[in-house]
């Protein structure tokens, strides 16, 4: 067989494979003649192709004939160096696609996201989406041009969350502080297990958990940032078994006696799934009543808690809730914790959304009691504005979270290093390598102060109050509770057709069809985005839920809701 050059192609061949091979586009230009120096093997003679495409500065060879089909296809050789390229931001062109990129990023996804005008989306069904996006991955690099062409279509595709009709969840744009915190934390790629190789991290990291201990009222608090809310109710629950049965460490949950965990009705769904991970199993979750504004009845728990006990089941842990997902309910901490410290249970308060309360002195008297807990988990990036995600939770005894999760692994946490081994803080949780979730919060609370990390939650509940005004004013529209003590304010909207009827079941029935219908609506005309749901603890039909927690949102958006959903609704 013929010996072929640098830059050849050799190309096995049969005749019972012929077909004409895809051509792929961009990748080079269609020819007729020999450019690229590939031929192919056929009856032992050396023969080039028909078509063949050219080759790009990064030697990306594509080729195809209506007359071979390729069954292997090797480089004579062939240098992968070309291939290694770009890795290096010395390089003037990664230097160059990184400012392409800023640019790309500054100028369509963060100027256009506070603007009114502009829409909260683009909705696509599905599939659509997926053509648009054009997911396919190839053998071959695409040209960097491409990659901001696909970054256009990614922004184009998504979710504007910073945008002031952004009502959905709970919540917002990112903070600008936070940002940049969040783009030098991906710059730094830092893994905060141990000092050596995160020590700027871990230093952060500990100043800022005394400083959210110390806004709890936790004296030798410490803590984790952990990957959302629902992980670090599942840590609690995970303490609160080690602090029952410390032998469970070793000994596992095989010969233990029956633990139950306990929480609202009304309290998030990570329990059920902390239990179920954990273990526990879900039937081991003991739900306990809340009153029709969904906050936990203390009489209750006292009784459940008895109840437990007379059944020889352990009750080990009762989650609290500081604004509860769907109403905004603050529990009675001081009751909670009178009832949970006399019968040894653990108090875990979900501070995960209401949490942001306590950098008010207007409204931290909603978690009066908090100081009397045993752990919080408190979820910045939602009413405080950090970066997706920054997820603290704090345990008020020092030292608890190492004792019930280190394992001292040997080759990370060697106790012979240079420095003061206490700050290798990473057998504080169950993960080994975890991410670096502090520079962000630092940042923007440095950027911002105390007192304007206070005033932007000061506004969101401003602006809530004014909506409720606003929307008991307005004919067609009616409150699922009378007042609301946090930012989530939750309503119907009667149609025209359905007012001043008898209500019925039936009634109600189509009541619930409503709030879809118009959601519907919103998302294909992209002003506005609100959620809605049903809820079944209260026997409640599909109703509206506006989340306000956006420092942009003005009263004039509060207004725009209201008449938007009048604008899509009143035919129904």
């Amino acid at each position: 067989m013929t010996e072929l050059k640098e830059g050849e192609f050799r190309w096995t061949y049969d005749w019972s494979k012929a077909s004409i091979k895809n051509w792929y586009p961009g990748y080079g230009s269609k020819g007729t003649s020999n450019n690229c120096g590939a031929v192919g093997y056929h009856g032992g003679q050396l023969r080039p192709f028909d078509y063949i495409c050219s080759y790009s500065s990064s030697y990306r060879y594509i080729c195809e004939s209506n007359f071979y089909s390729v069954d292997k296809c090797v480089m004579a050789g062939y240098d992968n160096s070309n291939r290694l390229k770009g890795y290096s931001y010395a390089e003037p062109e990664i230097q160059q696609f990184v400012k392409d990129f800023s640019k790309l990023i500054l100028d369509e996804a963060l100027i256009p996201q506070t603007d009114p005008n502009t829409k909260v989306l683009n909705f696509r069904q599905p599939l659509d989406l997926q053509k648009f996006l054009d997911l396919e991955i190839y053998e071959e690099p695409v040209p960097r041009e491409k990659l901001l062409e696909l970054g256009r279509k990614v922004i184009d595709g998504s979710i504007v969350p910073g945008h002031p009709r952004f009502l959905n969840q709970l919540y917002t744009g990112v903070d600008p502080y936070s940002l940049f915190g969040a783009w030098l934390t991906e710059v730094l790629n830092c893994n905060v297990h141990t000092y050596e190789v995160s020590p700027a991290m871990v230093t952060l990291e500990n100043y800022i958990f005394k400083k959210i201990s110390s806004l709890i009222g936790y004296p030798n608090g410490e803590g984790i940032f952990c990957p959302g809310s629902s992980f670090s109710n599942l840590i609690a629950i995970h303490l609160a078994r080690f602090r029952h049965n410390p032998t469970l460490k070793e000994k596992g949950l095989f010969s233990c006696e029956p633990m139950v965990i306990l929480k609202s009705e009304d309290a998030h769904y990570s329990v059920e799934k902390g239990a179920n991970f954990l273990g526990f199993g879900t039937e081991n979750v003991v739900k306990v009543k809340s009153d029709d504004r969904g906050r936990v009845i203390p009489e209750d728990l006292e009784n459940k808690i008895q109840q437990c006990k007379q059944k020889k089941c352990a009750p080990i842990m009762f989650m609290a809730s500081c604004g509860t997902t769907v109403l905004g309910s603050f529990d009675d901490l001081e009751a909670i914790a009178d009832i949970c410290q006399r019968n040894n249970v653990w108090m875990h308060v979900d501070a995960a959304w209401g949490g942001g309360v306590m950098l008010s002195d207007k409204l931290k008297y909603l978690t009066k009691g908090i100081e009397r807990s045993d752990s919080v988990a408190w979820n910045i990036h939602k009413m405080s504005g950090a970066g997706i995600q920054c997820s603290a939770f704090v345990v008020k005894e020092k030292g608890f979270l190492e004792k019930c999760n280190a394992y001292r692994a040997e080759y990370l946490f060697q106790p012979d290093k240079i420095y003061d081994t206490s700050f290798d803080i990473g057998d504080r949780t169950i993960q080994c390598g975890r991410k670096n979730d502090v520079l962000k919060l630092w940042l923007m609370w440095k950027g911002r102060g105390d007192k304007a990390m206070g005033a932007r939650i000061e506004k969101a509940f401003d602006l809530a109050a004014y909506l409720t005004e606003k929307l008991k004013s307005t004919e067609g529209f009616r409150l699922v509770l009378p007042e609301f003590q946090c930012t989530n304010i939750s309503f119907w909207y009667i149609p025209p057709r359905l007012r001043g009827k008898q209500e019925t079941a039936e009634w109600w029935e189509e009541v619930g069809k409503v709030a879809p219908a118009i959601k519907g609506r919103m998302m294909l005309k992209g002003s506005i985005m609100i959620s809605y749901q049903p809820l079944s603890s209260k026997g409640l039909v599909n109703f509206f839920r506006v989340i306000i927690a956006n420092p942009v949102c003005e009263r004039s958006d509060m207004d725009f809701i209201v008449d938007e959903i009048i604008n899509l609704g009143q035919d129904l």
